[in-house]
């Protein structure tokens, strides 16, 4: 497990690219047959993958968690963006195909991740939380989000033609603290969350994928005073605090899933930031 510490955006201002790089984008996470995990101190957020090709993978605790087994004190939201697989809990299997999702409560205690087919392996990507409560294990697929779950905003003229499928929140899936979903970009649109916000309230983690091998994301990040950006490439991470605006353009469409953590669970709850603003 890679540990990640907190940032101050007095200090972040300073940083060079290499820097920037080094505390908030997590890449090279989807290796065959191994689980990988990165532990952010911004609100206890651990984001990690498994890629189960030859062989079953079981997701334990790492010393850096101490805990006897991976959600003894923890939930998880887990999110399949590969080939068909299936998540095992607790002796309960759980298919999941491409763009499912499984929410699964604090107290779980055997978790194992399986591909139906190594050829066309899964790629399991998931994000998890401290959890007070235990709450039901869930499956989410495309089609069983609600209708008020599923919002089209933006317009081609303005390059942000996009829906929000929102996966894990109240309302849809009752968690502890976790929310998670996933947006697509229409083809031709390249933005995302522009106008941009912040929410002192949750950090976020961002994850894209769906971009072609010659394209790049820019993520935009930092105070809005004082924005910085990142060059992501597809299957790359990056880590939001609370503090930061985060959002992105890119060279193609794209598909990102958002995961947040924090004090509340309000998704419209946030600190909206006015174009003329941006520096």
């Amino acid at each position: 497990m890679e540990i990640r510490t907190a940032s101050s955006p007095r200090d972040v201002k300073h940083y060079d690219t290499e820097r920037l790089r080094e505390e908030f984008l997590i890449n090279d996470l989807f290796a065959p047959d191994e689980i990988k995990t990165v532990y952010t101190q911004i609100d206890r957020m651990i984001v990690g993958s498994a890629v189960p090709v030859n062989k079953k993978l079981y997701l334990e605790a790492d010393p850096a968690i101490r805990a006897e087994y991976f959600l003894e004190r923890r939930e998880i939201g887990i999110m399949n963006i590969g080939g068909k697989g299936c998540v095992t809990v607790d002796g309960t299997v759980y298919e999941l195909d491409f763009k499912d999702a499984l929410y699964i409560g604090r107290g779980s205690k055997e978790i194992i991740f399986e591909s139906a087919d190594k050829d066309k392996p899964s790629k399991f990507y998931f994000n998890s939380t401290p959890a007070h409560r235990t709450c039901p294990t869930v499956k989410i697929t495309p089609d069983s989000i609600k209708p008020e779950n599923k919002v089209e905003l933006g317009s081609l003229e303005d390059s942000n033609h996009r829906v929000i499928n929102r996966y894990i929140l109240p309302g849809q899936v009752e968690t502890c603290q976790l929310v998670m979903g996933m947006t697509s970009l229409k083809p031709g649109s390249v933005w995302n969350t522009m106008p941009c916000h912040t929410h002192d309230r949750r950090m976020e983690v961002y994850l894209y994928f769906e971009i072609p091998d010659d394209a790049v994301i820019f993520h935009y990040m930092g105070e809005p005073t004082e924005t910085r950006h990142l060059v992501m490439r597809s299957e790359d991470a990056v880590i939001s605090p609370s503090w930061s605006i985060h959002c992105a353009s890119a060279t193609h469409s794209y598909t990102f899933i958002w995961g947040m953590a924090g004090e509340n669970q309000v998704y419209d709850d946030m600190d909206q930031v006015a174009m003329q603003d941006l520096r």
